[in-house]
C-alpha cells in the first residue's frame, strides 16, 4: 500500500500538524508569514477563532473527522468495553493495549481503575479544542460513519483473503464466551488505536522530524515502523500468538491501513474499522 500525501491546504487539518512536528505546532496554527493575523481574515469568528472553509466544515468528510464526532462515535465502544469486563468480571484477559497502558498508568502511580477510560475522552475533547472546531456533531453523520466502517472492514477481510487463510479464531460455545469475544474486540478497536495511533504514531512523527527527516518521510516513517510494532505486540506476553510470518505480514498491512485511515479519516473511522473488522472474523 502506497503511503499517502501528507501535505494539507487545512490550516487545522490533524495529519498536517503531525507531520510538521510538534515543534512546528504554533507556525501551522498562526497563518502564512506575512499575511497577518489570521483572526482578521475573512471567515474568523466573532469569539476570536478562525473557521476553515464552511462549505467543508459541513461536510461529511469534515464533521466525520473532528475529535469531538470521534469521541460520540467512539463512546458506544467504551462502554461495551469497560462495561463488558465489569460484567464479565475483571479476571476477564484484557485486550493488550489495554494492559500496557494501565501499566504505564500504575508505574507512574495512577492505578484507579476508570482513569483510562477517562483520560481517553478527556484527550480527544482536549484534542477537539485545541483544533478549533465547533462544538457539533450529527447523528446522520454517525450513522454513515457505521456503514464506512462496515465497508472498510470488509475490504480489509478481502485482504486477508488474499494471503488465502485466516489465523484461527474459535468462538467456543455458550453466550458467555461470545459477549467476552465481543468485548474483546471493542476492546482492541479502542486501545489499540489509542496506543498505536493516537499516541505513538504523532511521537514516532516527532523523533523523525527531530532527527532530520522531511515532513513526508517523517510522516512515512512513522506509519511504517508502529505498523511493525502494532503487528509484533500481537506476539508478545503470555496471551500472544506463536509467530508466524505470514500473519506478521498480514497484521503489519493491516496497521498501514489503520495508520492511514486515522490520518485520513480520524479516529473515530479507524477505531470503528478495527473493531468491526475483528467482530466479522471472529464472529461469523
Amino acid at each position: 500500500m502506497s503511503a499517502r500525501s501528507f501535505s494539507s491546504d487545512e490550516e487545522h487539518d490533524f495529519s498536517a500538524d503531525l507531520i510538521r512536528g510538534l515543534d512546528e505546532f504554533e507556525a501551522v496554527h498562526s497563518g502564512p508569514s506575512g499575511e497577518g493575523d489570521p483572526l482578521d481574515a475573512p471567515g474568523a469568528d466573532g469569539g476570536g477563532t478562525a473557521l476553515d472553509n464552511p462549505e467543508l466544515d459541513d461536510s461529511y468528510w469534515a464533521l466525520s473527522r473532528t475529535p469531538l464526532t470521534s469521541l460520540a462515535f467512539t463512546l458506544p465502544l467504551v462502554l461495551a468495553y469497560e462495561g463488558g469486563v465489569l460484567l464479565l468480571g475483571r479476571g476477564t484477559p484484557r485486550n493488550g493495549a489495554d494492559v500496557w497502558l494501565r501499566q504505564a498508568l500504575d508505574g507512574l502511580g495512577f492505578g484507579q481503575y476508570f482513569l483510562l477510560p477517562v483520560l481517553t475522552v478527556v484527550g480527544l475533547l482536549a484534542w477537539h479544542h485545541v483544533q478549533h472546531d465547533r462544538w457539533r456533531f450529527s447523528p446522520a453523520v454517525l450513522v454513515a460513519m457505521c456503514v464506512e466502517c462496515m465497508i472498510l472492514a470488509l475490504l480489509l477481510v478481502g485482504l486477508a483473503r488474499l494471503q488465502s487463510r485466516f489465523w484461527p479464531l474459535a468462538i467456543g460455545d455458550g453466550a458467555a464466551a461470545i459477549l467476552a469475544r465481543f468485548v474483546g474486540y471493542c476492546g482492541a478497536g479502542l486501545y489499540e488505536e489509542v496506543l498505536f495511533r493516537l499516541l505513538m504514531l504523532p511521537a514516532v512523527a516527532w523523533a523523525c522530524g527531530r532527527l532530520g527527516a522531511t515532513a513526508g518521510a517523517a510522516g512515512a516513517w512513522a506509519v511504517f515502523i508502529t505498523s511493525i510494532v502494532f503487528s509484533a505486540a500481537h506476539y508478545i506476553g503470555p496471551l500472544g500468538d506463536t509467530f508466524d510470518l505470514h500473519s506478521f505480514a498480514f497484521r503489519a498491512l493491516a496497521g498501514i491501513f489503520f495508520a492511514t485511515l486515522f490520518l485520513v479519516r480520524g479516529f473515530g473511522i479507524a477505531a470503528g474499522t478495527h473493531a468491526a473488522y475483528d467482530m466479522i472474523v471472529g464472529l461469523f
